[in-house]
């Protein structure tokens, strides 16, 4: 850690103080809703196709997508994944599909898509370019953003390669300057005129206009408050007049009001001169206005959260200034954080987006789909109407799974409110796996109104019992045998009705329906014989 300007005594005492983690300030304003009513449903070009994708073959899958039932079993969203763009933007800056896989433009593609009564859904990365490394949206969120909304993109996956974080070390600022967007002048605010608290502090520097800057806002450890006056709403320039002092990157964030936030970088500075003007603009209302500045990076998880938060509003703004300009309805823009769960994203997602990765990327490989599964099924407690953990995408149909395991996956899937994104190729779809991917049962648990992910209530080694309450008042029950041997598994519905989360009704019988089986009747014990590699899924509803 390094000084950065601050006093060295504040600085000592910060390195042994816990500070709050930034990632609880934004809690009690989620990401809108939206569209995103249920875990969304659609296909993405990546788990099959990679970078051999072109216009004719994401079209090919749409209307595969029509034709074969699909739709009508909820699979809205074409997902183009990366590969779908040039390695070089427009001469106006903007993303721009494949000059030759995408001769006729996304705009196009886009609008025989939706001909259909289907949704598109796009790709980039929270990068400075993207997994394959092609064009970012990194530092071009705004631009990116209104891009999309223009073309009528209706959902938005947002990885994580070549990411940059923000620095942890705040600017030195020894003012600030305001003024009306578009007007020359500006008012001066001195440091010496903000509130400080927490390890800020102000310090002497004599080569400076004021002859004080301040320190100590680094790493979530103090904030300065600017009480700044202004006579009209509307947008205004915020100037952070800084001390050029550290050959390193700094960050800050400026909420205003309590409410909007506004993160500005400043790069490594040389020091040609003592000082230097790092801006942004912001809206402001009529009279008093709280500008509180401060660095909110103490660990990566804030980095990452606050760069998918900031996307996250872009694509908010773009999708409601598209809709007025055109004086058509909003278009929400449904947003994937495809984050890899590295940095917790399940702490914070539902701030910043309507799903967030808490994996690594899936394979078609049994395994490696167990490990996918055990890292998602305990964050139950995370989803939420409009909020989902997502596993990744589906991997029926692909690779050398066989039917029961393809079976098995979409159950699990289901149980866990994930999102139904298929990965194969829907044109050589076979009948079976069209009719696991259809199943109305299963795709219902998946899209249950209460919006409460499976809890494992049982858990072994080999098998796992799921729970998940519904909005009827009645549970889903899967008994999952994750590896070898036929098992015969029986749960005590005692377990169920002493569970606060899953919550079943007391009740003196109850009937158990089997997915795409009979309804029997039980009482104390429901029991399953399961094949390797299986799941099976019931509903249990208490008897009147």
């Amino acid at each position: 850690m390094k000084l950065n300007g601050s006093c060295p005594v504040c600085f000592l005492k910060q390195i042994f103080t816990k500070r709050q983690a930034v990632t609880d300030l934004y809690f009690a304003n989620p990401y809108p809703v939206a569209e995103c009513k249920a875990p969304p449903m659609g296909w993405s070009s990546w788990n099959t196709f990679k970078n051999r994708i072109d216009e004719d073959l994401i079209y090919e899958q749409a209307v595969c997508m029509k034709e074969k039932g699909l739709a009508d079993a909820g699979y809205v969203y074409i997902n183009l994944d990366d590969n779908w763009h040039s390695s070089s933007r427009d001469a106006d800056g903007k993303l721009q599909g494949d000059l030759s896989t995408f001769a006729g433009g996304i705009p196009a593609l886009v609008e025989k898509i939706n001909a259909l009564g289907l949704k598109v859904g796009i790709y980039s990365s929270n990068g400075t370019e993207t997994c394959e490394d092609l064009p970012a949206s990194l530092h071009r969120e705004k631009t990116d953003a209104k891009t999309f909304a223009e073309w009528g993109i209706e959902y938005f996956k947002y990885d994580f390669c070549h990411n940059v974080p923000l620095s942890g070390y705040a600017p030195l600022i020894y003012g600030i300057s305001v003024a009306k967007k578009g007007e020359r002048a500006e008012k001066f605010y001195p440091a010496s005129e903000a509130a400080l608290e927490g390890y800020a502090k102000l310090m002497n520097a004599k080569h400076l206009p004021t002859n004080t800057y301040i320190g100590g806002l680094d790493r979530n450890g103090g904030a300065a408050t600017f009480a700044v006056h202004t006579k009209s709403d509307g947008e205004y320039v915020v100037t952070l007049n800084v001390f050029k002092k550290g050959r390193y990157a700094k960050c800050a964030l400026l909420m205003v009001n309590g409410e909007d936030d506004y993160i500005v970088e400043t790069p490594p500075q040389k020091h040609w001169n003592y000082t230097a003007r790092f801006q942004t603009v912001v809206k402001l209302k009529a009279g008093e206005n709280k500008i509180k500045i401060f660095n909110p990076v103490f660990k990566r998880a804030d980095s990452a959260m606050l760069q998918y938060r900031y996307m996250g509003k872009q694509l908010i703004e773009a999708a409601e200034s598209v809709a007025k300009a055109t004086e058509k309805p909003v278009k929400p823009i449904t947003f994937s954080i495809c984050e890899w769960g590295v940095n917790r994203p399940y702490q914070w997602g539902a701030t910043a987006g309507n799903l967030w990765r808490t994996t690594p990327d899936i394979r078609p490989n049994w395994k490696w789909m167990m490990f996918i599964y055990n890292s998602n099924v305990d964050r139950y407690p995370y989803s939420s109407v409009g909020h989902y953990n997502d596993p990744d995408m589906l991997e029926v149909g692909n690779g050398t799974l066989t039917h029961d395991e393809n079976y098995a996956h979409f159950a699990v899937w289901c149980m866990m409110a994930a999102p139904l994104i298929l990965g194969n190729d829907l044109r050589a779809m076979p009948d079976n796996v069209l009719k696991i991917v259809t199943d109305r049962e299963l795709i219902a648990i998946d899209r249950d109104p209460l919006g409460k992910a499976a809890k494992r209530v049982i858990k072994s080694f080999s098998a796992d019992i799921l729970a998940r309450p519904l909005a009827d008042g009645s549970v889903a029950v899967c008994f999952f045998n994750k590896f070898g041997g036929e098992k015969d598994m029986t749960l005590n519905l005692a377990t169920l009705i002493n569970d606060p989360y899953v919550a079943l009704d007391s009740a003196s019988g109850y009937t158990a329906k089997e997915v795409g089986g009979e309804t029997v009747d039980v009482k104390d014990t429901l029991s399953a014989r399961l094949r390797p590699h299986f799941a099976r899924v019931f509903i249990l509803r208490p008897k009147a």
